[in-house]
């Protein structure tokens, strides 16, 4: 079964071109549930045609309807949408006898997807554009009150930023012009019919369709003379409803926003799984097909911890497990923090590799005092080209943006990464974090980058673990903005789960607990819990080998004592030695 019709030159009421189907087309029998309240404009009219006769029950197609004279539409899409029952891109849907679709015919953007957009007119030079004429008029709009009158559908962009200089240059400084020239383009190169806009009003999001070609409006108006025709959807959606995704593209502050990674999100605003499947069905006819705007809906998740973790990693309680991820779900950054030798780095690494699925999804990197914003996430760096062999500075990425880059790819959104940063505070957080410190607590917003100036967001699947040695430096020079970003673990020989850690490691390994128990009695001669030695000292195999006990006791733990009381004036042998401690023991 095959609809015929043709597009014609005469434009409707709102700009579109309009649109002919032909009798004998066939009609989908039934519409989807969400047809009246997604399309009601078309939903109304297919009702009318039915009601008039125009449409009736088809005797050549068993179960269809069919046209019984040619209909005028206002658009490509609401002729394929009075037709198919459904909310559907006529510019796509509409293929010629070899099978190219209407929007390629037409020589705009061939083979080029359907992108959805972001222009902002909620706010522009004090008015509500959105409310006031985009909604009522069904229009978009840019405000292009200097550029010359003529400048034609598809200009390129270096043609557009000679004009925009010419036009500008006493008006609008050199990074304005740039940003003049990238949304112009967008708006009349790069965007075109079927093409979804979007729209932030009041607290809402607002989505149609474009529905034809951009006009330079000569009017009193400055703030709209660049318009393009819109078919905008009857309600909005509340901004703080939508997913964390969208929201993050949508706090861009460029007018015109490209919004083609989030499109899924968009697709699926308003309706529920089954009225996803069912309009999808209608369109592919297809009983198994992706729903892009189903895979974006699933949830991420976080792997629940097992017993079988919790032995593999000598953990007291599976318990304590599942508060490490439950933390972890609810502030995405967690410090594990505690003196040296209690475990953190490599339970920081196997916790990561456990819910992101294996090390692929773990990237590690160490702080040190020099360490700097260039290092961490971009900066320019020396490179040498491999034709020429010479050297020249080149924007290069750091780990947490080459992580963040990979976290956000395509098919990888639904799956944890996890960034791993050892020695957290032996670094300026404020000079390696910079503009991201406000990301790691706004999570569904961007910020513009200083060195490549694009718009940047934490991916929602990306999580970072820190470690931090207590001896090092005291928890409590961590500033307050670290302190309110990150969730704080305590790993402490005086608690669990490494209190008894060293106890159930020789248990597993079928040795004697003598060493437990001097570790213990070692602790309770340190006054100061930062300072008390982790049980990760004892646990290497070579403290088990002939003399490998003494070995470890004078080379690793007495030195870290040392440096503790060091000016005191204290016998360190005599009071943490391993004869001493033995003798204390019986």
């Amino acid at each position: 079964m095959v609809a015929r019709g043709r597009l014609l030159t005469e434009r409707g009421a709102k700009g579109s071109r309009k649109f002919v189907v032909l009798a004998g087309s066939p009609v989908r029998a039934n519409t989807v549930p969400s047809f009246a309240t997604r399309k009601p404009p078309s939903y109304y009219t297919r009702q009318q045609l039915i009601d008039t006769g125009a449409i009736r029950r088809s005797d050549r197609w068993p179960g269809c309807l069919e046209t019984m004279s040619d209909i005028e539409c206002t658009s490509p899409s609401s002729a394929a949408e009075i037709l198919m029952g459904c909310s559907v891109n006529g510019w796509g849907v509409w293929k010629s006898a070899e099978g190219v679709s209407l929007i390629d015919c037409l020589g705009q953007s061939p083979a080029v997807p359907n992108r959805p957009w972001l222009v902002r007119g909620s706010n522009v030079t004090g008015l509500d554009l959105v409310q006031r004429l985009w909604l009522p008029e069904g229009l978009v709009t840019l405000a292009a009150t200097r550029l010359r009158q003529g400048v034609r559908q598809g200009i390129g962009k270096d043609e557009l930023r000679n004009l925009i200089q010419e036009d500008y240059e006493s008006t609008a400084t050199y990074s304005q012009q740039q940003a003049l020239v990238e949304d112009l383009h967008a708006f009349l190169s790069r965007m075109k019919p079927g093409d979804t806009v979007c729209t932030i009003s009041g607290g809402h999001l607002y989505v149609g369709e474009v529905t034809g070609e951009p006009e330079q409006h000569q009017s009193e108006d400055r703030r709209s003379n660049l318009r393009r025709p819109v078919e905008w959807q009857p309600t909005g959606h509340s901004y703080d409803e939508l997913p964390e995704e969208l929201q993050q593209k949508l706090s861009s502050q460029h007018d015109v926003v490209d919004l083609t990674s989030v499109q899924a999100d968009i697709e699926g605003l308003g309706l529920t799984d089954q009225e996803l499947v069912e309009e999808a069905e209608a369109v592919e006819h297809g009983p198994s097909m992706e729903i892009p705007a189903l895979t974006a809906r699933r949830e991420l998740e976080l792997p629940e911890p097992t017993d079988s973790l919790a032995g593999e990693l000598l953990v007291h309680d599976t318990e304590w497990l599942r508060e490490i991820r439950d933390l972890l779900w609810d502030e995405r950054q967690l410090v594990l923090y505690g003196p040296p030798g209690t475990g953190k780095t490599y339970l920081a690494l196997k916790l990561a590799e456990f819910f992101g699925g294996g090390p692929e999804q773990v990237k590690l990197v160490q702080f040190h005092p020099s360490y700097a914003y260039e290092d961490f996430f971009e900066g320019f760096r020396p490179q040498e080209d491999a034709q020429t062999r010479e050297v020249a500075f080149r924007l290069t990425a750091g780990p947490l943006r080459e992580l963040a880059d990979l976290a956000s790819r395509e098919g990888n959104r639904h799956i944890p990464h996890f960034l791993i940063i050892d020695e957290i505070n032996r670094a300026n957080l404020a000079k390696i974090f910079g503009e991201l410190y406000f990301l790691l607590e706004y999570r569904n917003k961007s910020v513009r980058l200083t060195y490549s100036g694009d718009d940047f967001a934490l991916p929602p699947n990306l999580f970072v673990i820190g470690t931090m040695n207590t001896a090092d430096r005291s928890i409590a020079l961590v500033d307050a903005a670290m302190r309110r970003r990150f969730a704080f673990v305590e790993l402490s020989p005086r608690t669990e789960p490494t209190r008894g850690l060293l106890r159930r490691w020789l248990a597993k390994e079928g040795k004697d607990a003598v060493p437990a128990d001097l570790l213990d009695a070692l602790n309770s001669r340190i006054d100061e819990p930062d300072f008390r030695i982790g049980p990760s000292y004892l646990m290497k195999r070579g403290v088990y080998r002939d003399g490998g006990l003494k070995r470890t006791w004078r080379t690793k733990i007495l030195p870290l004592l040392e440096e503790h009381h060091y000016g005191e004036g204290i016998d360190i042998e005599k009071r943490y030695g391993l004869a001493a401690l033995t003798e204390s023991l019986g």
